[in-house]
């Protein structure tokens, strides 16, 4: 599945932003069992800090419980990352990812958008 992710930009701490990730076909499609964010910190390795299966269940990272939310529009075939209290450690590049099999890593990835938390 082709995924575009989009909604990245410069905010200041304590606000908020919302990514989107538009899938090439049905989220809610059997093939497509997970989707997900993952965060890549500038030297850092990519880091899932959300998750939503197919069945509409979600999961965050304890570093952003509370403060982020992985809502869905099936019709759409979008998911979003929905972030607020942004923190200067959230800074990243956001990647956008589907996993089709169940197995570590994810399968396939949207080319990513930065998001910059000012102090």
């Amino acid at each position: 599945v082709q995924l575009q992710a989009s909604g990245g930009g410069l905010v200041q701490a304590g606000g908020s932003l919302r990514l989107s990730c538009v899938a090439s076909k049905n989220i809610s499609s059997p093939s497509i069992r997970v989707m997900g964010w993952y965060q890549q910190a500038p030297g850092q390795e990519r880091y899932l800090v959300a998750a939503i299966t197919r069945t509409d269940t979600p999961g965050y990272a304890d570093s952003v419980k509370g403060r982020f939310t992985i809502p869905r529009d099936v019709d759409r075939n979008t998911i979003y990352l929905q972030m607020t209290s942004l923190k200067p450690e959230d800074t990243g590049i956001y990647y956008c990812a589907a996993d089709r099999d169940g197995v570590l890593p994810y399968d396939d990835w949207g080319q990513g958008t930065q998001v910059t938390v000012s102090s």
